[in-house]
């Protein structure tokens, strides 16, 4: 059913028929309004956001009587939070939608059942956060 739109993200676009169809098994779809907060910082990451309509705003605490620093915006097709598929640490980020948000939620506990299933996932998900860290250590040291 979510096939199609997991396909249009770079996180998993190597990812052959049999195993976007085990992903997209785990899917469920959320819709946000303006002004919602998708996940918060400091909380426990509940699995992955994968943005399919509208605009979010990713902040930073600034510490103490500062304001949030603003990291990035994220249109449609971008992927949120995919560092609790990996690890069990806190929401590094605030995600705030900034218009009306169609996402799909993949859950942290059935995405790693379903490496389990499919080891493959694992390896092409390593390959595709590899290749986003090289891009962010190039632009950091720019």
């Amino acid at each position: 059913m979510y096939e199609d739109q997991l396909k249009k993200v770079t996180l998993f676009e190597n990812l052959d028929d049999k195993e976007l169809r085990l992903l997209a098994k785990t899917c469920t779809e959320r819709q946000f309004p303006a002004g919602a907060v998708l996940m918060q910082e400091g909380e426990a990451g509940a699995g992955l956001f994968i943005l399919i309509e509208g605009r979010v705003r990713v902040t930073q605490s600034g510490g103490p009587n500062q304001p949030p620093r603003e990291i990035t915006t994220l249109d449609a097709g971008e992927v949120i939070g995919e560092m609790a598929l990996l690890d069990d640490l806190p929401r590094s980020a605030t995600v705030t939608a900034l218009e009306p948000c169609r996402c799909l939620l993949v859950p942290v506990w059935d995405f790693r059942a379903t490496l389990r299933e499919s080891p493959d996932i694992a390896i092409q998900l390593l390959i595709q956060l590899s290749r986003r860290l090289r891009k962010t250590e190039q632009q950091l040291y720019k």
